[in-house]
């Protein structure tokens, strides 16, 4: 996969850093029952069906533990892999081996849980279109890291933060006197960074769109709304505004939202409603 998110290799060192930190500490007393010179052989293997991502971060875990080990990978991030299958092999150290599966597991089973999920619903949207788009509504201290996740699933990032992107809600706006006010501040603050805002009825998205917002987010619009929405932005004001779908996704939904010609839709489910991938460790000496 194409890695466009900045940042996103000091942010893997880091985490996988405090990963093993967690987890080692002072040593792994357990895994010093075994000699040190004894050398030893594992396979991680899928049980459930999923789509890979975090191949990078279990190349770190082990880069960082040991640089002996040796990791040789079946499959890619963005692979479609069924359950049972192999997905890659360890040989190294035996205590290196016993000593990082679990970070490098817990990494593997999460990413690829986000993965799946996003290539869930993209599959649900094909051939409207839309991009569905990740929110912050991540794990603490993995944002980027499920962010990319999301990209090998087929789905697309949002803003990373805070502070790449504007996006002004409901009391942005109470607090800037507007919506017109917020939209010119927040062009005149920092020009260049994208502008996009939240909006509640098709009489406050008229007003987005005569503020030249560059994104406006449809805050629980039904369907005609959203529809109207998207008429009344391409044929009163040139289309010039991209229009993001957002609030009470579900699978039933989804489709007929992106069947009425907005943009994007963003799903916070992308990243906060995974459930991590069953992964299985199969050692030998």
């Amino acid at each position: 996969m194409i890695n466009t998110i900045p940042g996103l290799e000091q942010d893997r060192q880091n985490s996988v850093r405090a990963a093993l930190q967690e987890d080692i500490r002072d040593g792994d007393i357990t895994a010093m029952l075994i000699p040190a010179d004894r050398q030893g052989k594992a396979t991680i293997i899928t049980r459930d069906d999923c789509v890979i991502a975090g191949q990078e971060w279990v190349n770190e875990v082990f880069r960082q533990l040991d640089a002996s080990v040796e990791v040789r990978w079946e499959v890619a991030d963005g692979d479609h892999v069924a359950a049972n299958s192999p997905l890659f092999h360890l040989s190294g150290p035996a205590r290196s081996l016993l000593t990082g599966e679990r970070s490098a597991l817990n990494f593997l089973q999460l990413l690829s849980a986000t993965a799946t999920v996003a290539s869930r619903y993209a599959k649900l949207v094909e051939g409207t279109g839309v991009r569905l788009l990740d929110t912050r509504k991540t794990i603490p201290g993995l944002r980027t890291a499920q962010k990319y996740a999301v990209t090998c699933g087929n789905c697309f990032n949002h803003r990373i933060g805070l502070y790449d992107a504007f996006l002004i809600k409901e009391n942005h706006i109470a607090a800037c006197g507007g919506i017109t006010e917020a939209v010119q501040t927040a062009q005149q603050q920092a020009p260049g960074k994208p502008v996009e805002i939240e909006v509640e009825s098709l009489a406050e998205l008229r007003l987005a769109l005569a503020a030249n917002a560059d994104i406006v987010m449809l805050d629980n619009f039904s369907l005609d709304d959203m529809r109207e929405g998207v008429r009344l932005n391409k044929e009163e004001f040139g289309g010039r505004t991209k229009l993001e779908a957002s609030g009470g996704i579900t699978d039933a939904t989804l489709r007929p939202i992106a069947e009425t010609g907005v943009d994007y839709i963003s799903i916070g489910a992308l990243t906060k409603d995974c459930k991590a991938v069953d992964l299985s460790m199969r050692f030998q000496m």
